[in-house]
């Protein structure tokens, strides 16, 4: 079957140019560190292992133990920690030991930091204009005929 230049320019506008119209910038563009930091902290598991990794570096079955999850589950929350920055695993032999490392979370603390102060200030405009008002209705004693 022989195609046409139409029918070829369309096939591949449709397989090869329609692929390059739809990528999406917005969406599949590469993460920056303080979003992977995010991401990792964003799963109650994964805070939960930070949580226990602050007293002492685990091997992985015992940070596994108190989650009913499988050994696979819990290696695929490490690599998010490790691609976050949050943990390193140094192998040793069979034995994976899991360390924090919290000085990723320096970064998170400073963007959370910026909006603290933003709505700190708002808050405290609220409160000024509640006590204004608060003020201006305050119940007034009657005045005493004489």
């Amino acid at each position: 079957m022989q195609l046409t230049v139409d029918q070829e320019y369309s096939i591949t506008r449709l397989t090869i140019w329609g692929v390059l119209d739809i990528f999406n910038h917005m969406v599949e563009y590469k993460t920056s560190p303080l979003d992977a930091v995010f991401h990792a902290l964003a799963d109650p598991t994964r805070r939960a292992m930070l949580r226990t990794l602050c007293a002492q570096p685990l091997p992985v079955g015992e940070l596994a133990a108190p989650f009913e999850i499988s050994l696979a589950a819990v290696s695929k929350h490490i690599q998010v920690l490790e691609r976050a920055g949050l943990i390193r695993r140094t192998v040793t032999g069979r034995t994976h030991l899991c360390e924090l490392d919290a000085a990723p979370l320096h970064a998170g603390m400073e963007w959370i930091r910026h909006y603290e102060q933003f709505w700190q200030q708002r808050v405290d405009a609220l409160e000024a204009l509640l006590k204004t008002e608060d003020l201006s209705r305050s119940p007034r004693k009657p005045r005493r005929k004489p």
